[in-house]
């Protein structure tokens, strides 16, 4: 298969329209339409539904994610090329460098994200040499992304290996039931009892979050608090500071232990991992290494 078809293909699921793929890739939106129609001839399948937004159908999505490890091969290839000639041409002395960076698109939980990840994104970003693209889900649905081919690298908290990947433990992180001294003294004047429970609001991040409901199914099964939905990591603590809500905490986000714990039995430990597509790629180890090291902090 040729790597200009397959390109378009990427090009056009990621940017979700012929138009954009165009665009990303500096020709017609008409070359787009041709290449992918060779490439479903030589495949003989449809491999996008031509909406908008345009999404790849099964047989699509099937080829996607080799067709993502074929073009990250490649790329970092043509790059690695592309900074011998520069070094050649400049000769002895010379920095040279790369042109472009090689793109490596990698998922983590937003928690994640918010305290000990940034540290490895900064170290692979000062390398030069690689452009890191930082995806957001829940930790429960990394994987997905793993599997789908958008991602080539995942924080996780499933230790079963994706199809293709290897997988490293990195560590645990621990959440704590908190809130504010005032919202404790206003809703838990008796302590946080099962009835309390089920008055206090209570902070959620979004639909997938499960840390408070999968407590309060445990210590007060008949609770149905009102519920505050803030999809950010830090406005998401900065809100249970305030005092919008009580809600599950990291350790990293409340070092100097402002907040209340509203019971020490009510910690939870997230087991984290990172998966890695199983490729010969000197970037993709390059950022392995880092999230690894970066993942010491943790418990």
């Amino acid at each position: 298969m040729d790597l200009e078809q397959l390109r378009a293909l990427a090009a056009v699921v990621d940017q979700e329209t012929f138009e954009a793929a165009a665009d990303a890739l500096r020709i017609t939106p008409s070359a787009v339409s041709q290449r992918i129609k060779a490439l479903e001839r030589s495949v003989g399948s449809v491999l996008v539904r031509r909406l908008k937004p345009v999404v790849p159908t099964p047989a699509g999505e099937r080829l996607l994610r080799s067709a993502r490890q074929l073009l990250l091969l490649a790329d970092e290839a043509l790059l690695a090329l592309r900074s011998d000639q520069a070094h050649d041409a400049a000769g002895p002395g010379s920095g040279g460098g790369l042109a472009e960076r090689l793109r490596v698109p990698i998922v983590a939980n937003a928690d994640s994200i918010a305290t000990w990840l940034p540290p490895a994104i900064r170290e692979v970003a000062l390398g030069g040499r690689i452009a890191v693209e930082l995806l957001r889900d829940d930790e429960h649905a990394t994987a997905d992304l793993l599997r789908s081919g958008d991602a080539v690298g995942a924080v996780t908290a499933d230790p079963r290996p994706v199809q293709g990947c290897s997988v490293r433990p990195l560590g645990t992180m621990v959440y704590r039931a908190k809130a504010s001294a005032a919202f404790v003294q206003r809703w838990f004047p008796g302590g946080a009892t099962a009835e309390a429970l089920a008055m206090a609001p209570v902070m959620q991040y979004d639909r997938k979050d499960s840390h408070q409901l999968a407590l309060l199914a445990r210590v007060a099964p008949e609770a149905t608090p009102p519920q505050h939905f803030i999809p950010d990591s830090v406005q998401y603590v900065e809100a249970v500071q305030a005092g919008l809500g009580w809600g599950m905490v990291p350790d990293q986000q409340d070092p100097d232990g402002l907040l209340v714990e509203l019971d020490p039995a009510w910690s939870e430990d997230l087991g984290l991992y990172w998966q890695s597509w199983t490729l010969d790629s000197p970037g993709l180890d390059e950022v392995s290494a880092a999230v690894v090291r970066a993942a010491r902090v943790l418990r």
